[in-house]
């Protein structure tokens, strides 16, 4: 039996793992909960989510992922021998070809580690492709043509932008702004307006459920639960949608900011044809209520979501497997 070719999208939030001929297979938090004591994993995935701001003392849930590179290649490179095994992708007889995507600003040090983990857990051959390129695939632009398509994937760690035409990046940026740290802005707004401690799953659950970046409505509230810092009791304050469009206004108009800066950098001839086509939102982050409404006022060009947001990494590795030749040249 061959191996089947595997393409991963390693993000901070999540791992995506496409199989070729099966799909997208897997889709699950990258969470690794431990054993402080022996360091013995309990969980990964899913399962070691639920548990997240939940443990005891003696048991710890680590994101091994940091703005998008690894913090932690142990663990890593545990949470994805799990995943691999069980999406049951490998066999005694065959090594499968594996495709990771990884962010823009990754340094050769940090490529080689994630090239030899990969090998180390029986890979025949390892490509690793940055993240906006694949993202841009998977949405369906044709980069190959000598013509400029802008793409800009928020993920959990990173928010990377590039600019690509005849199958490269002509200008890119990389930024640790993305939907962990825009959690995290939530978490420290309510802190300090309301003295109310909130967990990341409460600002991740604001976050996507109700706020809005571009034209929050004053009267619409969302009850929020949490410990009051004062009382140390359990406590529950009416959050607005313009409090959140305040909350995250930062981390947004910093991710605007960059935009601008990749478009600065980008030659006059290529710019008018992102003027023309626009900007492609991808990855988790990019579904923010009000993102892509605020960006195409600020950056006076079209901003348009890809249909599939979340998967667009994922879905631009099935692709890149299919082309073999491409991959080899990308390699080279």
């Amino acid at each position: 039996m061959l191996a089947r070719d595997i393409g991963i999208d390693l993000g901070t939030a999540n791992v995506l793992i496409y199989v070729k001929g099966r799909g997208i297979v897997l889709n699950e938090p990258s969470i690794v909960v431990i054993e402080t004591d022996t360091k013995k994993v309990i969980a990964v995935g899913e399962e070691a989510n639920e548990m997240l701001g939940r443990t005891p003392g003696k048991i710890k849930a680590i994101r091994p992922m940091k703005d998008g590179v690894i913090a932690d290649f142990e663990l890593t490179e545990i949470m994805l021998d799990m995943f691999i095994k069980k999406i049951k992708a490998r066999n005694l007889f065959a090594r499968p070809r594996i495709l990771i995507c990884c962010p823009t600003n990754i340094t050769p040090v940090e490529k080689n580690a994630i090239r030899e983990a990969a090998e180390r857990m029986g890979a025949r051959k390892v490509y690793i492709e940055e993240e906006p390129k694949v993202a841009a695939i998977g949405v369906g632009m044709d980069i190959s043509k000598p013509t400029a398509n802008m793409v800009l994937d928020i993920g959990g760690g990173t928010t990377d932008i590039a600019v690509l035409s005849l199958n490269g990046i002509v200008s890119s940026a990389s930024i640790k702004v993305a939907g962990n740290s825009l959690n995290q802005d939530i978490i420290r707004y309510i802190r300090e307006k309301y003295k109310l401690l909130i967990g990341e799953p409460t600002a991740e659950d604001i976050k996507i459920n109700f706020a809005n970046v571009y034209k929050g409505g004053k009267k619409e509230k969302m009850e929020v639960k949490g410990r009051n810092l004062l009382t140390g009791l359990p406590a529950t304050i009416d959050l607005t949608k313009e409090e959140t469009k305040e909350a995250l206004s930062d981390g947004v108009n910093r991710i605007i900011k960059a935009a601008k800066s990749v478009l600065e950098q980008t030659p006059p001839e290529l710019a008018g044809d992102i003027v023309e086509k626009g900007v492609i939102l991808t990855g988790g982050g990019a579904q923010l209520n009000g993102l892509a409404d605020k960006m195409e006022e600020e950056l006076t060009i079209p901003v348009l979501m890809a249909e599939s947001p979340l998967t667009c990494v994922a879905e631009g590795c099935g692709m890149l497997l299919n082309n073999r030749k491409q991959l080899e040249e990308d390699q080279q």
